[in-house]
């Protein structure tokens, strides 16, 4: 099975709410991207948002430069569905971080809450870094989730690679400044602990 085969398979058999990652709110995400940007101007982009509640929270909040990139068509369709007519007001990619064409300096936040760490292959993790570096404006935020050290090993089928503040910030390198590092421990729908570790760079 594909990779894009492997999450249509999961979008479309499992509700919102059946999938471990799923908050009600992603509260640390909110929090980061406003202290990154209070500019609602700002272009922000959620990378493998999926059928997640950030960007609902992120209108709602009077954000008017939204993208959601997700793998899955069937996850961007469940979040459109949801909002409604204020759809149309997010820009929606269906596509694969790795290989996917963005547009150069586009955005001043890039989201990115539990893709990167399913990317187990280095070169991968360099296609996605140089896709970073490429969308996002000088001077503009990153913030990148991944399961933390003592977070799962596997998650939806599929192996994970595991981050502390310092191994994720290193990843990305020194044109990304490491501004701060959050742990959440996130509780899933049937109450299982998982940690999770946020970083929040700046783009210089």
């Amino acid at each position: 099975m594909t990779n894009r085969a492997h999450w249509e398979n999961v979008y479309q058999t499992k509700a919102v709410d059946e999938v471990s990652w799923y908050r009600p709110h992603l509260d640390v995400s909110l929090e980061l991207i406003g202290h990154a940007t209070p500019d609602r101007g700002s272009a922000v982009i959620d990378v493998g948002g999926g059928e997640a509640t950030l960007v609902d929270d992120l209108v709602a909040r009077g954000y008017n430069d939204v993208t959601v990139l997700d793998i899955s068509q069937a996850a961007i369709g469940v979040a459109q569905g949801r909002l409604g007519d204020s759809a149309a007001s997010v820009r929606w990619i269906a596509g694969d971080i790795t290989t996917v064409e963005l547009e150069a300096a586009r955005y001043d936040v890039w989201h990115d809450r539990a893709v990167f760490h399913f990317l187990t292959r280095a070169g991968d993790r360099a296609a996605y870094v140089r896709q970073v570096a490429r969308a996002v404006k000088l001077g503009g935020h990153v913030i990148v989730a991944t399961f933390g050290p003592d977070g799962p090993e596997k998650c939806s089928g599929l192996d994970v690679v595991r981050y502390d503040a310092e191994n994720l910030h290193g990843e990305f390198g020194p044109r990304f400044r490491l501004l701060d590092s959050v742990t959440e421990l996130h509780e899933t729908p049937w109450g299982a602990p998982q940690q999770f570790m946020y970083c929040l760079c700046r783009v210089e």
